[in-house]
C-alpha cells in the first residue's frame, strides 16, 4: 500500500474541507463573479478609473494625535529590551519614549486613551474636497480603518471603537463620501484591518527592563480585546494571521463597510487577505456593484500582481514600464500620519511623479497629511496650490489619456528604473526620482501625443521617439506648447523631432508639448 499517496490525498481533502469551512457559509452577493481566480479574471477595468489618473487620500485618524507619524499605536508599546539570542541591547522606540514622557506608562495610559483625544475640531470635509477638486484630484479615498482597529464609520459590528461613538463623534467615511459626491469626485475607502490581528502583538507585552519590567501593557487586559484583539498564537507571526476565526471577522466587517457605502474603490493594505476569504470579499464587492442604480464599475486594489483580477498597488514605488493592466501607486507627500517637523515633497516632485506613473498606465493616489485637528498646514497648502496651477493648464495631457508606444526617453533612463517593494518609508523625499533636462515622458489621446519635458529645457528639444523611423512613419502636422500662444517650430527627420526652444516659456518646471 502506498502510504505516502494516501497521506497526500488525505491532506488535500483536509485542505479542501478547510477552504470550504472558510468560504462555504460566507454571504456573498449573487452575481457573475465567484471566489475563484478564473472568475475574477473576467473583471473589466472601469473606464472612469483609467480616465481620472489622480486621486487624493486622507490617511488620517487617531494615530495623528501624538504628532509622531505612522504606526504609533504599535510602536508606543516597544520599550527597552535585551535580545538574548543576538546578545545586544535594543533601545526603546522613539514613540515609546515620547508616550511615557507625554502620557504615562502604556500599562496605564494606552492607545485606547489616545483615541478620545482625537476631536477633529478643525475638519471641514466640504472645504477640503473643493480644494482637492481644484488641485486636480478626480477620485478621493478615505481611511476606513487602519491597523489600530479603530473604525471611521458607523459600524454595528464594532460599535464601541468607531468615530461615531468616540473621538470626533462623526461618521468620517460618510461625511467624506457626501463631500466627494457634491464635487463630482469618485469615492473610495482604504482598509488596513487584515494585518491588525498580528500588528497589535506589542500591546500584549510588557517592559523587559527598568522599574516597570514585567508590568503588562493595557493590551493584555481582556476588557480591551475588542480593540487590541486577543493575543495571537506564538507561531502566528506573519503580516496576516493564520486564524480562520479572524479571517471571518475581517470578512464581516469589510463587507459591512462595502454594503453601507458602496464605494467606487476599495484599497487593501497588503496582498489579497486570507486566500478564499479574500476572493469571496472581492467577488461580493464586484457583484453588489452590478445591482446599483447606475453601475459604473468598481475598483479593488491590493499589493499583489493582478493578472486582470484587480488593480495592483505599489506603495512608495512604481512600475518600471508600461503595464498591460491599469495599476496604482500610493504614496504620501510626507509621513503617513502627521509628524512634527516632517519634510514634504515639493509640488514639482508630485507633478513629475504623476506624469511618470500615468505614462506607464498607472494612477497616483497621494496622501495629503492632515493635522490631528483635521486641517492642512500652510506648507501643505502651498504645495497643493502649485499642483493646481500646473493641472489647470496641462490637465488635458493627463486626464483620459493612455500610454503611448513608449513611456519615455532621456538621460535618466540610462540607469535602472526603480520599482520599490511594498514597505514603510517615513520620509517621502527619499521616494522622489530625480530628472534631468532631456528627460521626456509621453501620453496619447486620440491623434495627439503629449510630450512632457520633465525639467525645463536648456536648448532645443530633441524627441527621438517621434522620428519618422521610430514613429512608424507618422508625419507630424503641428506642435503646440500648453500654456503658451507662441508659434512653435518643429522639424521632423527620420531620427527625431526637433522643437525650437520658444523665446518665452510658461512658468513651470515641467512643460508639455501637444504633437499631432
Amino acid at each position: 500500500m502506498n502510504y505516502v499517496k494516501i497521506i497526500t490525498v488525505l491532506s488535500l481533502i483536509f485542505l479542501n474541507i478547510q477552504a470550504f469551512a472558510q468560504t462555504g457559509d460566507l454571504p456573498i452577493y449573487k452575481g457573475k463573479f465567484q471566489p475563484t481566480d478564473e472568475s475574477l479574471k473576467t473583471y473589466k477595468y472601469p473606464e472612469w478609473f483609467r480616465d481620472v489618473k489622480f486621486g487624493i487620500w486622507s490617511h488620517w485618524g487617531p494615530q495623528a494625535v501624538p504628532r509622531h507619524g505612522d504606526w504609533y499605536a504599535r510602536c508606543m508599546y516597544e520599550g527597552d529590551w535585551y535580545d538574548c539570542e543576538k546578545q545586544q541591547y535594543r533601545k526603546a522606540h522613539s514613540d515609546y519614549r515620547h508616550h511615557v514622557k507625554t502620557y504615562g506608562h502604556p500599562s496605564v495610559f494606552g492607545f485606547k486613551d489616545i483615541i478620545p483625544l482625537w476631536k477633529a475640531e478643525r475638519w471641514r470635509p466640504d472645504e477640503l474636497m473643493k480644494l482637492y477638486r481644484r488641485v486636480g484630484a478626480r477620485y478621493f479615498v478615505s481611511m476606513a480603518t487602519h491597523h489600530d482597529n479603530f473604525f471611521l464609520w458607523d459600524s454595528k459590528l464594532h460599535p464601541k471603537w468607531n468615530s461615531v461613538n468616540m473621538g470626533p463623534k462623526k461618521d468620517v467615511v460618510g461625511l467624506w463620501q457626501e463631500a466627494a459626491k457634491n464635487e463630482g469626485i469618485y469615492f473610495g475607502v482604504s482598509e488596513h484591518l487584515g494585518a491588525s490581528y498580528n500588528w497589535y502583538r506589542t500591546a500584549h507585552q510588557a517592559d523587559r527592563l527598568g522599574d516597570k519590567a514585567g508590568v503588562k501593557y493595557d493590551g493584555s487586559n481582556p476588557e480591551y480585546w475588542d480593540l487590541y484583539h486577543e493575543p495571537p498564537a506564538d507561531d502566528d507571526q506573519g503580516w496576516y494571521t493564520k486564524d480562520p476565526k479572524r479571517h471571518r471577522m475581517w470578512f464581516d466587517r469589510i463587507q459591512e463597510l462595502i454594503d453601507l457605502y458602496h464605494p467606487d474603490l476599495l484599497y487593501t493594505d497588503g496582498a489579497l487577505p486570507f486566500d478564499n476569504v479574500g476572493r469571496s470579499l472581492v467577488a461580493h464587492y464586484y457583484n453588489q456593484d452590478s445591482k446599483q442604480k447606475k453601475p459604473q464599475g468598481v475598483v479593488y486594489t491590493c499589493k499583489q500582481s493582478s493578472e486582470g483580477r484587480w488593480v495592483q498597488d505599489y506603495e512608495r514605488g512604481s512600475a518600471d514600464s508600461i503595464r498591460e493592466y491599469p495599476w496604482q501607486t500610493d504614496t504620501s507627500i510626507g509621513d503617513w500620519y502627521y509628524r512634527t517637523g516632517q519634510k514634504y515633497m515639493s509640488g514639482d516632485e508630485v507633478i513629475q511623479m504623476l506624469i511618470d506613473i500615468v505614462s506607464k498606465n498607472g494612477n497616483l493616489l497621494l496622501n495629503i497629511v492632515q493635522t490631528p485637528e483635521g486641517d492642512l498646514e500652510q506648507d501643505v497648502l502651498d504645495i497643493l496650490e502649485k499642483i493646481a496651477l500646473w493641472m489647470e493648464v496641462n490637465g488635458e495631457a493627463i486626464y483620459g489619456t493612455r500610454p503611448w508606444k513608449t513611456f519615455g526617453e532621456g538621460p535618466s533612463l540610462a540607469g535602472k528604473e526603480e520599482k520599490a517593494p511594498f514597505g514603510h518609508i517615513a520620509n517621502a523625499v527619499k521616494d522622489v526620482r530625480k530628472y534631468q533636462p532631456g528627460d521626456l515622458r509621453f501620453t496619447v489621446k486620440g491623434k495627439t501625443v503629449y510630450a512632457f519635458c520633465m525639467e525645463r529645457p536648456e536648448g532645443d528639444i530633441h524627441i527621438r521617439s517621434l522620428g519618422l523611423k521610430t514613429a512608424t512613419g507618422k508625419k507630424i502636422s503641428s506642435v503646440k506648447l500648453l500654456g503658451s500662444n507662441e508659434k512653435i517650430e518643429g522639424t521632423q527627420t527620420g531620427d527625431e523631432v526637433t522643437i525650437r526652444k520658444p523665446a518665452s516659456l510658461p512658468n513651470f518646471t515641467t512643460l508639455v508639448f501637444a504633437v499631432r
